[in-house]
């Protein structure tokens, strides 16, 4: 018996399309579909997590922008764009990221977002002398996180995790000593989409003193992010996957507010001066997340992502949620009846995921070439896993049912084989 999906129907179906039918028909996020631009209709795009697709309010705002706000009012349009940057992070505060206003701000991408606070931490807590993060971080993460360490002559202490359930709090905790100045870990794994305990884990390192420090990146948009609850100290995190703010948009950073008083962000640029306009002779930072701003704001980049934000804001993350979790249950138990005769393996948890499932096969290279071929587009992750991606706003289950379906046939077929296995090569 198929599993029962919470929130989208039960009982046996009669076939697998008459399932995904069936979930589509009393998906209460079906209509959001029709506010994106959809250019292929037999495209199963499946990659909503590395690039989501346009809004239609954003193609039409960022018109007006370029036509009306730049082209008419020129400098002018400052008078509006000036805060920006707050409006987008107010919103995500208040509808994605249970923060409060005045904890988040949008600018720079995640990778400058988070040396700045990483570094910000670190002067926190004097005399210590370590960071701590895990194996299976994102990569920009671990690079960013070594070189603070190199520059101040810290060590970069890297946790095990596994590939397919991620980091642990008993990891964690283990690693854990007087001399950890900053946790730094993902909330949602990139490869396999497990999901962290975010709470349990900050909570370990309040206990040993030091700051925690979570990448968003695969959960904003995707799944809550508790951070006021939790007691997260700062997290960072992009715009442009789930977010929708299109590509190379913004990312946006998240300081607690009782801490920002107190931390002094590395890069001291005129956006987080207290009185920039009065061109002052010396830095002072301004006493708000603004302190952690450095430069001028992108503006197109910035409507793209209010636009993307204000979408799923009014989808609601709860629903979001459970929607893409539904995705992920059908996605899996069409795994356990198609696929896995054919040698994958599910390299995810079955409970506790984001918004995306991996699967892992020796040929997972030329499996996702042969489903681009096949007009499905998948994600490739090394080592010889296929990333499939579930945006609850538009992926419908049917889009599921026919990805999988393909897969099945490229599979049956075994039409991978015609696909060169040197993964150089740019498709």
């Amino acid at each position: 018996m198929p599993p029962i999906l919470p929130g989208y129907g039960g009982g046996v179906p009669v076939d697998r399309l008459t399932q995904a039918r069936r979930l589509d028909d009393e998906d209460p996020l079906a209509a959001f579909r029709d506010e994106f631009v959809i250019a292929e209709p037999d495209l199963v795009y499946l990659d909503g997590n590395s690039l989501g697709r346009l809004p239609k309010a954003t193609r039409e705002r960022l018109r007006t922008v370029v036509d009306e706000e730049w082209g008419v009012d020129l400098v002018r349009g400052w008078d509006r764009w000036i805060a920006l940057a707050r409006e987008v992070g107010d919103t995500l505060a208040g509808g994605l990221l249970e923060a409060e206003p005045g904890e988040v701000v949008l600018g720079d991408s995640t990778s400058v977002n988070l040396y700045k606070l990483a570094v910000a931490a670190c002067d926190a807590r004097p005399g210590r002398g370590v960071i701590v993060t895990d194996d299976d971080n994102f990569p920009t993460d671990r690079y960013v996180l070594e070189g603070v360490a190199a520059a101040r002559g810290m060590t970069l202490r890297v946790i095990p995790s596994d590939l397919d359930t991620g980091v642990t709090l008993a990891a964690v905790r283990a690693a854990l000593d007087d001399d950890v100045a900053l946790v730094a870990l993902s909330h949602v794994a990139y490869r396999s989409g497990a999901i962290a305990d975010l709470a349990g884990i900050t909570a370990a390192v309040h206990a040993a003193g030091a700051l925690a420090l979570w990448d968003l990146c695969h959960s904003a948009g995707a799944m809550p992010a508790p951070l006021r609850s939790a007691g997260v100290d700062l997290a960072v995190g992009c715009t442009y996957k789930h977010l929708n703010s299109g590509p190379g948009g913004p990312a946006f950073l998240f300081v607690r507010r009782e801490l920002q008083a107190e931390l002094r962000q590395p890069i001291w640029g005129w956006f987080g001066q207290r009185d920039q306009f009065a061109m002052g002779p010396a830095y002072d930072p301004a006493p708000s997340v603004d302190r952690f701003l450095v430069g001028t704001p992108p503006v197109l980049g910035g409507y793209a992502a209010l636009c993307g934000v204000q979408l799923s804001a009014a989808a609601g993350i709860d629903r979001i949620f459970a929607k893409g979790t539904a995705l992920g249950d059908f996605a899996i138990t069409l795994y356990d009846e198609w696929l896995a005769p054919h040698g994958f393996a599910l390299a995810s948890p079955r409970a506790g995921r984001g918004a995306h499932v991996t699967l892992h096969h020796p040929a997972a290279w030329q499996v996702s070439q042969a489903l681009r071929d096949a007009s499905v587009i998948p994600d490739y992750r090394t080592p010889d896993r296929l990333r499939l991606g579930f945006a609850p706003l538009y992926t419908r289950f049917v889009d599921v049912y026919e990805g999988f379906h393909r897969l099945r046939t490229i599979m049956e077929a075994e039409s991978w084989r015609r696909f060169s296995a040197n993964r150089s090569r740019v498709t």
